[in-house]
C-alpha cells in the first residue's frame, strides 16, 4: 500500500528535522492511530489503578465506594465495620457513663443538705431525706441508704439565730451541726416518727426584748414556717419557758403541734422527712419580698397578726371618706426607764388640744391585750425604742410619729422608718435639738458627742449604746412638736 506524503503534511523543527509527531504521523494511518491512542489511554488508566491497588488498597476503596456497596465482598471492609462498631460502642457506653455520673450526682443532692452560710443576716439549712434528731446531741443526721453517698463529706456547723453578724448576740446561741451518712455507718436510732417538716431554731441572742422578738423571731418564723399551713413542728434550742407562754398564741397559729425543747429532750431520736434549720431573714423588722417564701410580705404579716388576734380595724381613720366627728386617736408610748419623754403630760395636753383623742400607756401587757389596744388607734408615738415596735399592729394607712433622740438618725430610720413604709404606714420623724437632749447636762457642749456621733460608734457598740441609747433622755419643745402633729392631722384629712 503507498501513502502519499503530501496526504499528512508535517511539520519541520529549525534545524530542519521534522518533529516526534510528524515522524508518528507518517508511520501510520489516521485509523490506526485512533486505535492506538485508545490502546495507550487504557494502558496507562490499568498501570495507574494497579500501583494504587498494590500499594494503597485502603486507599482506593475510600476513593472508590460506588464501585461495591456491599462492603461484605471487599476483604478491607469488615476491618472498617468492626471499628466503626467499636467506636459506637464506646460512644454509648459513654454515654450511659455520663447518665450514670448524672444519675448518681442527681442521688447525691437529693441527700446532701444544702446551708446557706454566705447569707450576711443568717445562715440556714434545708434537707430533705431521713432527718435524725438526738435532743442529748448537737448534731443532726441526714441519713442515706445509699453506699456510695456523700457520707462523712457533708457537715456545716451553724447557730440557728438571724443576727451571725453579732457577736455579743451569738454568743448566747447554742451551735449545732449538720452531717450526712450514708451506707453502713452508724446513726441513732429513731424512737420518735414525724411526717411533717421541722424547723429548727433558737430563741437565745436577744430574744426577750420586745424589739428582737420580732426582728429576730416572729418575723423571720413567719417567713420560714407560714408556707406549711401549720403542719410543721418547731424544734427549739436555747428555750425560755416565759417566752413560749408570751407568744403561745402567734406560734399556735403557725404550728398545730407542740414545741419541742431541743436542749431538754435527752432520751428521743426524732425522725422527720424535712428539715429546715435556721430562720430566713433579710432584713430589720421587717421582710424582704423578693426573698421569702411565696413572696410574703410585711402585709402579709399584718394580715396574720390580724387573724391571729381577731384585730377589727382593716385601715385608719379618713376624715374625708367617714363623714365622722370622731377624733382621730392618738397612742403615746410611755417610757419609764432610758429614753424616757420628761413631758409626755405637756406633749398630751397640746396633742388634745389640737383635737386629737389621746392615750398614754407603755403596752407592756399581754400581747393580744397590746395588739388589740394598737389597732384601735390612728396614730402611734414615741421616743425611739421597743415600744415602738407595736407599729405591727396598726390598721393600714396609720401614722407613726418617731421622736429621734441624738445620734440615733440612722438607727430610727432603719429600725422602724423602712418598716413603716413596708407596712403601708405614715411615717413621720421629730430630730431633737441638742437643747432637747439630757446629754447637755452631762457633756461640754464642745464634746465630741453632739456632733458626730459616727466617731462615738467607732470606739465600739457598747459605748455608743451606754451614751445614746441608755444616758440620754428627751424634753421635747412642744411649740416645735406642735408643727408634727398638725401634719399628722392633715395626712388624716387628705
Amino acid at each position: 500500500m503507498s501513502i502519499q506524503v503530501e496526504d499528512f503534511p508535517f511539520e519541520v523543527s529549525k534545524e530542519g528535522k521534522p518533529t516526534y509527531d510528524t515522524i508518528f504521523a507518517r508511520s501510520f494511518s489516521q485509523h490506526e492511530q485512533q486505535k492506538l491512542g485508545y490502546a495507550a489511554l487504557v494502558s496507562c488508566f490499568i498501570i495507574v489503578f494497579s500501583f494504587f491497588a498494590i500499594i494503597q488498597p485502603h486507599l482506593l476503596m475510600s476513593s472508590l465506594p460506588i464501585l461495591n456497596p456491599r462492603p461484605s465482598r471487599i476483604p478491607a471492609l469488615p476491618m472498617l465495620v468492626k471499628e466503626d462498631t467499636s467506636i459506637s460502642q464506646q460512644m454509648v457506653m459513654t454515654k450511659m457513663s455520663i447518665l450514670k455520673g448524672v444519675g448518681e450526682r442527681k442521688v447525691k443532692q437529693e441527700i446532701k443538705p444544702i446551708c446557706n452560710v454566705l447569707d450576711p443576716r443568717s445562715d440556714s439549712c434545708e434537707v430533705k431525706g431521713e432527718i435524725r434528731i438526738h435532743g442529748n446531741s448537737s448534731t443532726i443526721f441526714s441519713v442515706s441508704s445509699q453506699k456510695d453517698s456523700l457520707a462523712g463529706q457533708g457537715s456545716w456547723t451553724i447557730r440557728p439565730y438571724p443576727r451571725k453578724g453579732d457577736g455579743i448576740a451569738m454568743a448566747h446561741v447554742r451551735e449545732l451541726s449538720v452531717k450526712t451518712l450514708g451506707g453502713d455507718e452508724e446513726a441513732p436510732h429513731c424512737t420518735v416518727n414525724h411526717n411533717v417538716p421541722v424547723i429548727v431554731f433558737s430563741i437565745g441572742g436577744y430574744a426577750g426584748n420586745y424589739f428582737h422578738d420580732f426582728t429576730d423571731v416572729l418575723i423571720p418564723l413567719f417567713v420560714t414556717s407560714h408556707q406549711f399551713n401549720r403542719e410543721v413542728q418547731f424544734l427549739i434550742t436555747d428555750l425560755r419557758n416565759y417566752w413560749i407562754e408570751k407568744y403561745h398564741t402567734v406560734l399556735k397559729q403557725l404550728s398545730r403541734y407542740d414545741v419541742i425543747d431541743n436542749d431538754r429532750d435527752h432520751y428521743n431520736v426524732h425522725c422527720f422527712p424535712h428539715m429546715i434549720m435556721g430562720l430566713k431573714a433579710s432584713k430589720e423588722f421587717s421582710i424582704d419580698t423578693s426573698k421569702s417564701p411565696n413572696g410574703y410580705s410585711m402585709p402579709d404579716f399584718r394580715q396574720f397578726l390580724k387573724n391571729t388576734f381577731s384585730l377589727k380595724r382593716a385601715t385608719a381613720i379618713k376624715f374625708r371618706d367617714d363623714h365622722t366627728d370622731r377624733k382621730p386617736r392618738l397612742l403615746l408610748i410611755s417610757r419609764k426607764k432610758s429614753r424616757s419623754l420628761a413631758n409626755e403630760d405637756e406633749v398630751a395636753e397640746m396633742a388634745r388640744s389640737l383635737g386629737y383623742e389621746v392615750v398614754v400607756d407603755e403596752a407592756i401587757s399581754e400581747i393580744s391585750k397590746i395588739a388589740s389596744l394598737v389597732n384601735s388607734f390612728d396614730v402611734l408615738m414615741g421616743v425611739h425604742g421597743a415600744g415602738l415596735t407595736n407599729l405591727v399592729f396598726l390598721p393600714a394607712n396609720a401614722i407613726v410619729i418617731q421622736i429621734v433622740p441624738l445620734g440615733l438618725d440612722f438607727l430610727a430610720m432603719k429600725d422602724f422608718g423602712k418598716p413603716s413604709l413596708d407596712l403601708n404606714l405614715r411615717y413621720l420623724e421629730y430630730k431633737i435639738k441638742e437643747e432637747e437632749s439630757s446629754l447637755i447636762q452631762q457633756y461640754p457642749r464642745n464634746h465630741v458627742v453632739f456632733p458626730d456621733s459616727d466617731t462615738i460608734n467607732e470606739l465600739g457598740w457598747l459605748h455608743f449604746k451606754s451614751i445614746y441609747l441608755d444616758k440620754q433622755d428627751v424634753k421635747i419643745d412642744v411649740g416645735r412638736f406642735r408643727d408634727k402633729l398638725l401634719e399628722a392631722l392633715e395626712l388624716l384629712h387628705g
